[in-house]
């Protein structure tokens, strides 16, 4: 019997179709796996505020992620925006029931337009309660600020905050210094007892940028369900996030900041032997 790499992203909804669910579900897509989803919250937004946000009932998103983890084949989960405790609590009572290979955690806090995206009692369930299982976080600086109490100027700073989190219960950290100058993009990827993995890239000039984290982590989920390491899911999301920047850098959609070219090289879904863990990269 044949299926396919399935990878659930719990998140909120992006009507502008740039980040959120739409992202996710467009770059698990694009890079040849099966995405379902599991909806937090509604957002009313598009390329330039978020001008509501509504809450899913929290016992509505733990049957959305039952509904697919009893049926499917899916071992790997990407959460996003979560929005506010209740619904954090109720993520993760859930997914402790479940049989999960790994769990990529984007702490989703303000969006590209500067709209805040989580409930301030949210952050510390965050911290306490999905911190400590996820395989990989992936915040940016003003993230890593925010869980780790350390200003992040450089890449000494990006370290101290590392080890902060480390100390918090984190497993694998990778902080995105999209934030900081410079001609180049670099990211850092701190694993407990092993020096850190730098990935460059070129930094692409582009108003382009809503839903870049969304898409990196979900692109970083898609490999890890691919059977790819997680320092070569890392690697292959990088070049999949700076193509699709570069595809998408020139392109006038919306009148703020527009979305990434999720699909400049789409492939075909892949499919594996069923219980198969997929092809180490």
């Amino acid at each position: 019997m044949r299926t396919y790499p399935v990878v659930l992203t719990i998140a909120g909804s992006d009507s502008s179709g740039g980040a959120g669910i739409q992202a996710d579900l467009k770059a698990m897509s694009a890079i040849g796996v099966f995405g379902t989803s599991a909806i937090t919250a509604i957002t009313a937004q598009n390329t330039c505020e978020v001008r509501a946000i509504q809450g899913i009932d929290p016992d509505i998103v733990r049957q959305q992620i039952e509904a697919v983890l009893d049926d499917l084949p899916c071992r790997t989960v990407k959460l996003g925006m979560l929005y506010a405790r209740p619904t954090i609590e109720a993520i993760a009572d859930c997914l402790s029931h479940y049989r999960l290979d790994h769990m990529v955690l984007d702490p989703v806090m303000v969006s590209t337009s500067g709209c805040r995206l989580i409930e301030e009692e949210a952050i510390e369930a965050v911290k306490t309660l999905l911190l400590p299982r996820a395989t990989l976080v992936t915040p940016n600086i003003p993230e890593t600020e925010i869980l780790s109490g350390v200003p992040v100027a450089n890449e000494h700073d990006m370290e101290r905050a590392a080890e902060r989190l480390f100390e918090a219960g984190c497993r694998a950290v990778l902080i995105k210094g999209g934030h900081l100058d410079g001609a180049e993009s670099y990211d850092l990827l701190f694993t407990p007892h092993s020096a850190p993995q730098r990935y460059v890239s070129p930094r692409i000039a582009t108003l382009n940028t809503h839903g870049t984290g969304c898409t990196f982590s979900s692109a970083i989920a898609s490999y890890l369900a691919l059977g790819y390491t997680l320092p070569d899911a890392v690697a292959a999301a990088k070049r999949y996030l700076t193509q699709a920047l570069a595809a998408g850098a020139d392109v006038s959609i919306g009148h703020g900041h527009g979305s990434v070219n999720h699909f400049f090289a789409p492939r075909v879904l892949t499919t594996l032997n069923f219980g198969e863990e997929g092809e180490t990269k």
